[in-house]
């Protein structure tokens, strides 16, 4: 036999292994949805559901998707990953079982969706009970508050799907609108309301925006009533600047920092405030950035028709190398603005805070990398909960992150790396004594940090 030149080991490969498990570190993931009473939750509300004999529970089955759509699935057989191991997983439905409950789930859409969400919601309160300080919520006031970002992206349909449409950007598909909370510095961000629409939908259509807040209004534990306060602010881009979207968040009492858009004759309005009232514009860093001054043009310009107490601040800066210059840009340098009814603060605070939003783009990313890339069933009110899933699953990454790996790097990770370094630890099943063990991968890199996250959880109280 020849000598090999290949620098990996020679290997004689078989399929005889028994007791091994390909995904054993997802079990963060369901200690995580047990220890927040997602997995019961779930049973509890679609019990209408279940057929009478029925071997398989629903609020399992939707559960096991989220599960496996958090490890790297985008379809509904990509379950079948869960269903190899039943020693980690247990009893997994079959494909056409999986079907079947999301076709009867999509057939009442309306009651399916209120269930699932109000388990969301009774889910996040525990996780965020647990978490004390690290919580999203914890100490939110007027002068640091909790933040709901808006934003829509564009999700391409590959072959003909119910409600589908060209979208502006000459593609074809779907246009959701989602709402996400905001984390801060030290953390990732939840998903709380997808509003899945056609790829015609308007970017600023103002019905979407109020609905799709209402919407993740109703995920946050601590909000009571209609008015809500200013210790929940709502953020999006010139798309949600209009007059019914700014006066429903008016009556709401929520605080808000909106884009504005600028028209020529607000563009001029800039060349009238004076040098002086010009200061620095800060970077990411909280740092003062060379090149970039705020304003506020609230006086200058006219204002009638938009809610009391809403000020317009404008932000200058010159342009990157290549970027080419709009019609509203004034003296070579582009002009940008966003409106907010927060009476405090200094402007490079308010301006910062506000363009602080682009973490939404990552958001967005991380509900793309979870399933919302490619929406793989045919009919509207099926990827409807399809979409109701793929934010179980973000929630579930965003819970363990928060509960498991606080102190940790890991607590700002991606779903792929995550995936990468942690879910992906193998691990084998070792029965003695009348106990099963699960014998992680002692070689694996992090697993260590795998065994911190389970002992976290572990130590938790269970759910009411």
């Amino acid at each position: 036999m020849s000598k090999s030149t290949s620098p990996y080991p020679m290997l004689s490969a078989d399929g005889t292994g028994t007791g091994v498990v390909s995904h054993a570190g997802a079990t963060v993931l369901l200690r995580t949805a047990e220890k927040t009473g997602l997995i019961t939750g779930l049973s509890d509300a679609l019990a209408p559901w279940r057929k009478p004999l029925a071997t398989h529970d629903p609020g399992k089955i939707i559960a096991d998707l989220a599960v496996a759509i958090a490890i790297g699935g985008d379809c509904l057989a990509d379950i079948n990953q869960l269903r190899a191991d039943p020693a980690v997983f247990g009893q997994v439905a079959s494909d056409p079982t999986v079907s079947r409950l999301i076709s009867a789930l999509a057939a009442d859409a309306p009651a399916a969706l209120t269930a699932i969400n109000s388990v969301r919601a009774a889910a996040r309160a525990v996780c965020w009970s647990a978490a004390g300080a690290t919580a999203p919520d914890h100490d939110a006031d007027s002068g640091d508050p909790l933040i709901i970002d808006l934003d829509a992206t564009l999700v391409t349909a590959h072959s003909e799907k119910q409600d589908a449409a060209p979208t502006y950007k000459r593609g074809y598909g779907f246009h959701p609108l989602c709402a996400f909370v905001d984390h801060g510095s030290e953390g990732t961000g939840e998903s709380l309301a997808i509003e899945l629409r056609p790829g015609n939908a308007g970017a600023n259509t103002a019905a979407d925006h109020i609905a799709v807040t209402a919407a993740a209004l109703e995920q946050l534990p601590r909000v009571r009533g209609y008015r809500v306060g200013k210790s929940v602010l709502v953020r999006t881009d010139s798309a949600g600047g209009t007059h019914e979207f700014l006066d429903y968040l008016t009556r709401r009492r929520l605080a808000y920092s909106v884009g504005f858009p600028l028209t020529e004759s607000t563009a001029a309005a800039v060349d009238r405030i004076r040098p002086e009232a010009w200061t620095p514009a800060y970077d990411a860093e909280g740092v003062e950035r060379d090149g970039a001054w705020v304003a506020e043009l609230t006086g200058l310009i006219d204002l009638s028709g938009w809610p009391e107490g809403m000020r317009v601040i404008v932000r200058k800066e010159r342009p990157h190398p290549g970027a080419q210059l709009r019609f509203t840009d004034r003296d070579g340098l582009r002009l940008t603005a966003f409106a907010t009814n927060t009476s405090r603060g200094q402007l490079a605070d308010l301006e910062l805070r506000h363009r602080r939003r682009a973490r939404c783009e990552d958001r967005v990313r991380n509900a793309k990398d979870c399933g919302l890339m490619n929406l793989p069933l045919h009919g509207f009110d099926q990827n409807r909960i399809w979409c109701a899933v793929v934010m179980l699953a973000c929630d579930l990454i965003a819970w363990t992150q928060m509960l498991a790996f606080t102190d940790h790097p890991a607590r700002r990770w991606e779903p792929k790396r995550l995936r990468h370094r942690v879910f992906s630890i193998a691990g084998k099943i070792a029965r003695h004594a009348r106990r099963t063990r699960l014998k992680l991968a002692a070689h694996a890199p992090h697993v260590d940090l795998l065994l911190h996250g389970i002992v976290r959880l572990a130590a938790l109280p269970a759910p009411d």
